[in-house]
C-alpha cells in the first residue's frame, strides 16, 4: 500500500483538467461519460511506456478517472484481503513486502490526478474529487482497521527481533505497525465506525475548504474601473489587468487577482492608497464574507472533527496525536519555539513600522501607517537605507536565466548533475517545461517539470509533487515537478521575478533535489516528517546568493550586463531588512495553526473571526500592521493540505537550514566534496531512519538555533 509516493509535495487541493495533446485541455467529460467501464484502453491500466513511467498526458481524458479510481480501489482491496487471508505464517516478505507491492494501478491514477489537480481545474472533476474524497477514506479505512492484516503486522512487530531483518526493512516494519496503530487498528469495533465516520466527513469536508478557497479567490478579484485607480503599476501590468477584466466580461474595466497570501504584489507599487486598501481588504475578506463560498462553518466542523477524533485515538487533541510523529514530538517544544519567536519579532516589526510612519510624515502624508501601507513605504524605507528599491532588481532576473544558469548551475557545481530541456513527452499546459536530469556519471538520474505560471484554474502558492517516485522495490525511477505561481507577462514579453519569487524558485527545486536524489527501497520510506520536509528545500535557497551563482544568472535580461556589484552589495546588506514583518506574519500564522489544534472537543468556538482575534492576542502577535500571512478562512495548509498543526515546520526546518548554511560555509561553500556528503548522508536517504539521526550523520552534531536567529536578527531582542 504505497501511497507515499509524493515525498516532498504540498498535496494538490483544487481538481485538474487534462490536456488532449501537448498544449490543448481536454472539454470536460460528461457524467456519463465519467462512468466508462474500465478496460485495456483506459490509459492507466497498465504503466506508461514513456520514460521513466512519465505520465501519457496525451492520452488521459477526465472520463478516465473515475473507472481507474474505481477498478484501482478494487483491486488494491484483492490483494489486501489475499495478504490478510494468507493461510501461511505470517513473513516480511509475504506481509509487508506484499503491502508494499499492492495498489500499483490505484497509486497511477491518484498520481496524476492528485498532480494535476492544483494546475488546471474544471467542474467535472472538481465534483469528482467530492465523490472520491469519502469512498478514498473508506477504502483506506478498510484496509488500517483490517483485524487480521493487523494481526499479522503485530506478530512480526512482537518478533522483529529475531528476524534478522536488515536495517531499512527493520525500520519499515516499525513504520507499519506504528501507521497502523495510529489509524486505529486497535480500536475496539464500535471505535472504528466511529472513527470511520469521522474520517469520511473530514475529507469532504476538506475538500470542500479547498475548493471554496480557489473559487473565493477568483471571485475576490479587485475590479476597478479606471486605469488612474492602478498608478503605479507599469503599463504592461495595467495592460494585463485590462486583459484579465475583459476574459472576465468586465471590457473597459481593470481587474487583479488575488494570490493566496493575505499580501498581494500590487500593494508594494499602487500609489493610490485608496486601491491599495480595497486590495488587501479584498484579500482578508476571503472566505469570511458570506456567500457560497464562505468557509467559516466549514473551519468549525474541521477543527472539532479533528478533535473528537484524536481523542477518540487516545490523544488530548488534534496537535498532540499529529505532532508524535514529527520531529519535534510535543505540542510544548512547538509552543515554545514560536514562543520563543513571537516577542522579538513583534518587537522588530514596531521599530520597522515606526520608520515607515517616519516616511509618511517626512512626506505630509497626514496619516497613520495600516497594513495596506506596508509594503509601499518599506520599499521607500529600504531605499533610503540601502539606496535601491526591489523594482531594479527584476531586470536581472529573468526566468530562463534564473533557472538555466542559477538553479541549474548551482546544482551541477555542488552534485554534479546536468540537465538537458526536451520537448516531446506530452504535458497538460503549454508552459510546463520538461528537462532529462543527467547524473555525474552521464546515466538518467530522473525527468524534472517546471509549470512556472499562474492561472486562474490553478491553486496559489508553490510545490513540488512527484509523477512517478523512486522506488528500488518497484524499479521505478523519479518525475518530479515543480509549479510556481508568476504573474505571466503578456505575449513577446520577458519574465521578470521578485527576488522572493527567485527564492521561491530555488526553494522548489530544493525539495525536487530530496526526490531525485531518493535510493529508497520501500515506497513507504520515501516519506519524512512534516517538520522535516522543508529543511533540504530551504537548505538550496542558500545558492541564490552565494557570490558564484548569482554572478552567474543576476545579469540584464536586455544587454546581458551583470549586475552592478554596488546594487549587489546593497541587496546582501539588505538581507534582514523587513524580518520583523516576515516573521511576526508568518508566526501569527503558525500559531493560529496550534491554536485551532490544540482545541478539546468541548473547547471549538462558535466565532471563526473572534477565536482568531483572541488566539493572535494571546500570543502577542495581534500586530494590526502585520496581519497573518494565512487567515483561517483561506488558510489551505491546515484545513486542507498536509500542514495541519505542522505550519509551524518552516520554521523547525530553518533551524536546522541555518545550521546547515554555516556547516557548508566553514567546509568550503559550494563544492562537489560537500554536496556528495550532502547527497549521500540525508538526500538519499528518505525517510529510512530517524530525521534528527540523519541530521547528526550529515552535520556530526545537533543544530543549534542561534544561526537562525542571527539570521532573522532576531538576537539582542
Amino acid at each position: 500500500m504505497n501511497r507515499s509516493h509524493i515525498l516532498l509535495a504540498a498535496v494538490s487541493l483544487a481538481v485538474a483538467s487534462l490536456a488532449s495533446a501537448q498544449t490543448a485541455p481536454v472539454a470536460p467529460a460528461t457524467h456519463a461519460q465519467s462512468a466508462t467501464v474500465f478496460d485495456a484502453s483506459n490509459p492507466f491500466a497498465k504503466p506508461s511506456t514513456l520514460p521513466f513511467n512519465y505520465p501519457a498526458w496525451d492520452k488521459i481524458r477526465n472520463e478516465h478517472f473515475a473507472p481507474a479510481f474505481a477498478e484501482g480501489m478494487r483491486q488494491e482491496a484483492r490483494e489486501v484481503e489475499a495478504i490478510a487471508n494468507n493461510k501461511a505464517a505470517p513473513s516480511f516478505d509475504n506481509t509487508i513486502v506484499a503491502m508494499e507491492r499492492s495498489g500499483q494501478l490505484l497509486n497511477r491514477v491518484q498520481a496524476a490526478f492528485g498532480t494535476l489537480t492544483g494546475s488546471y481545474t474544471n467542474d467535472t472533476l472538481q465534483a469528482l474529487q467530492k465523490e472520491l474524497s469519502p469512498q478514498l477514506a473508506a477504502h483506506n479505512d478498510a484496509i488500517r482497521l483490517n483485524p487480521k492484516l493487523y494481526a499479522r503486522i503485530k506478530a512480526l512487530y512482537d518478533k522483529r527481533s529475531k528476524l534478522k531483518l536488515d536495517a531499512e526493512s527493520s525500520y519499515l516494519l516499525e513504520r507499519y505497525h506504528t501507521d497502523f496503530v495510529r489509524a486505529g487498528a486497535k480500536l475496539s469495533e464500535a471505535d472504528k465506525q466511529k472513527l470511520k465516520a469521522y474520517n469520511s466527513e473530514l475529507a469532504a469536508l476538506q475538500t470542500q475548504f479547498a475548493q471554496n478557497v480557489l473559487k473565493e479567490a477568483n471571485a475576490s478579484a479587485l475590479i476597478v474601473d479606471s486605469a488612474a485607480e492602478l498608478a503605479g503599476m507599469s503599463d504592461k501590468q495595467i495592460a494585463v489587468a485590462a486583459a484579465e477584466a475583459k476574459k472576465r466580461g468586465l471590457d473597459g474595466k481593470f481587474a487583479i487577482p488575488v494570490v493566496n497570501t493575505t499580501q498581494q504584489a500590487g500593494l508594494s507599487v499602487l500609489t493610490n492608497r485608496a486601491t491599495r486598501e480595497k486590495l488587501l481588504a479584498a484579500s482578508l475578506a476571503r472566505g469570511s464574507r458570506g456567500g457560497d463560498f464562505d468557509n467559516r462553518d466549514v473551519v468549525l466542523k474541521i477543527a472539532k472533527l479533528r478533535a473528537e477524533r484524536a481523542v477518540l485515538l487516545g490523544y488530548p487533541n488534534y496537535a498532540a496525536y499529529n505532532l508524535e510523529e514529527q520531529t519535534a514530538k510535543t505540542t510544548k517544544a512547538v509552543n515554545s519555539l514560536l514562543a520563543e519567536f513571537a516577542k522579538p519579532a513583534v518587537s522588530n516589526a514596531k521599530k520597522e513600522a515606526a520608520e515607515i510612519q517616519a516616511v509618511i510624515d517626512a512626506e505630509k502624508g497626514g496619516f497613520q501607517t495600516a497594513a495596506h501601507d506596508w509594503a509601499f513605504y518599506s520599499d521607500k524605507v529600504r531605499a533610503q537605507r540601502y539606496a535601491f528599491d526591489a523594482s531594479q532588481l527584476r531586470p536581472y532576473f529573468e526566468l530562463n536565466r534564473v533557472l538555466i544558469d542559477g538553479v541549474f548551475f548551482a546544482a551541477n557545481k555542488e552534485f554534479g548533475i546536468s540537465f538537458k530541456e526536451r520537448t516531446d513527452l506530452p504535458t497538460y499546459d503549454a508552459d510546463v517545461r520538461t528537462f532529462d536530469v543527467f547524473d555525474a556519471d552521464g546515466k538518467q538520474l530522473a525527468i524534472f517539470t517546471l509549470d512556472p505560471y499562474a492561472r486562474s484554474t490553478k491553486r496559489g502558492g508553490a510545490w513540488a509533487n512527484a509523477w512517478v517516485a523512486q522506488s528500488k522495490l518497484l524499479g521505478t525511477k523519479p518525475v518530479i515537478a515543480n509549479n510556481l505561481n508568476i504573474a505571466k507577462p503578456a505575449a513577446g514579453e520577458p519574465t521578470l521575478l521578485t527576488y522572493d519569487e527567485v527564492r521561491t524558485t530555488f526553494h522548489e527545486f530544493g525539495h525536487a533535489l530530496h526526490s531525485m536524489f531518493s535510493e529508497v527501497k520501500y515506497p513507504r520510506l520515501a516519506r519524512v516528517p512534516r517538520d522535516y520536509v522543508e529543511f533540504p528545500s530551504q537548505v538550496n535557497e542558500m545558492w541564490m546568493a552565494w557570490p558564484e551563482v548569482l554572478a552567474n544568472y543576476a545579469k540584464h535580461y536586455q544587454t546581458g550586463a551583470p549586475m552592478p556589484k554596488e546594487l549587489l552589495d546593497k541587496v546582501q546588506a539588505s538581507q534582514q531588512f523587513n524580518e520583523g514583518f516576515r516573521t511576526t506574519e508568518y508566526l501569527a500564522a503558525s500559531l493560529l495553526d496550534q491554536a485551532w489544534h490544540q482545541l478539546a472537543p468541548n473547547q471549538i468556538p462558535t466565532d471563526v473571526l473572534a477565536f482568531e482575534a483572541d488566539a493572535l492576542k494571546k500570543a502577542g502577535v495581534d500586530f494590526p500592521l502585520v496581519p497573518p500571512r494565512y487567515r483561517t478562512t483561506y488558510f489551505s495548509h491546515t484545513f486542507s493540505g498536509g500542514y495541519s498543526a505542522g505550519y509551524y515546520g518552516y520554521l523547525w526546518a530553518e533551524k536546522l537550514d541555518a545550521d546547515t548554511v554555516n556547516w557548508f560555509k566553514e567546509h568550503g561553500g559550494l563544492t562537489r566534496k560537500n554536496g556528495d556528503h550532502f547527497r549521500k548522508t540525508l538526500l538519499s536517504r528518505g525517510g529510512t531512519l530517524d530525521a534528527m539521526q540523519m541530521y547528526r550523520n550529515f552535520s556530526g552534531r545537533d543544530a543549534q538555533v542561534q544561526p537562525l536567529l542571527e539570521r532573522r536578527g532576531l538576537t539582542g531582542q
